[in-house]
């Protein structure tokens, strides 16, 4: 029972923040792992967790991606299936002792990125000159690394974002939110292919993330986002020293 109370808790949890700012897969990641799922296992399963509350997310702010509807809208969105089906293909590959190791460095760079996502996205606006607006060069390389490794996905598509030349954050949250499900929605057929949902838990907290992410939409727009960012910080920063702590008592 309390397996299944914390795995909702973190789905409701994990749905917020993925609308909000990202950083959802601080929290659901982690639960799953904590309940004994296997680590590549549970890195597919909360990325197809997270699928009904991106689609959610994205509902909420359907109003903010209408004015993308059309020709650059559809080609994003295939780009970013593509490349998260590269990704997820990759994670299928990989070895849970192996990818056991890249977990705690993989959320170390997700933290870093997201604790100082403000000035990543400034930095990555100075380069929007030089970079395509949603060209191949930028897409392809996020969304391989959403299809393999999900955490701070949503940092790492705000940035490109930034060079890409957009400037409206709920604009490019909604964006956000529509390609972390799109590139889920392509991942999620990879990894039945490949046997690696956990499709009990993931019920379960897809529950949860469907709750957090449409709610996520309001709470964006009246948050304290420097409140929201640091607790997002604090949650990253402590999974990850619990990970490190893993890794280096399993040597």
């Amino acid at each position: 029972m309390f397996d299944i109370v914390l795995l909702f808790v973190a789905g409701v949890l994990g749905g917020m923040l993925n609308a909000v700012a990202g950083g959802g897969t601080f929290i659901t990641f982690p639960a799953l792992v904590f309940t004994g799922v296997p680590p590549v296992a549970a890195n597919a399963t909360t990325t197809v967790a997270a699928l009904p509350g991106y689609l959610a997310a994205a509902w909420g702010f359907r109003r903010d991606i209408r004015v993308m509807e059309g020709a650059p809208l559809l080609r994003v969105t295939i780009w970013t299936m593509a490349g998260g089906a590269v990704g997820a293909g990759l994670l299928m590959v990989s070895s849970n002792e192996g990818f056991a190791m890249l977990v705690p460095f993989l959320l170390l760079l997700a933290t870093v990125v997201f604790t100082w996502s403000d000035q990543v996205r400034r930095a990555a606006s100075r380069w929007r000159r030089a970079v395509t607006p949603f060209g191949l060069g930028t897409l392809l390389p996020m969304a391989v690394y959403g299809g393999y490794f999900n955490g701070g996905l949503g940092i790492i598509m705000l940035a490109v974002f930034a060079m890409w030349g957009m400037t409206d954050l709920h604009q490019m949250n909604g964006l956000k939110s529509w390609l972390s499900f799109a590139l889920s929605l392509i991942a999620l057929a990879v990894f039945a292919a490949g046997g690696s949902i956990v499709w009990g838990p993931a019920a379960i907290m897809a529950l949860g993330t469907i709750i957090g992410g449409y709610s996520g939409a309001p709470v964006a727009r009246r948050i304290p986002r420097p409140v929201l960012r640091l607790l997002i910080a604090l949650v990253g920063f402590g999974m990850t020293a619990i990970f490190f702590w893993r890794l280096i008592q399993g040597a």
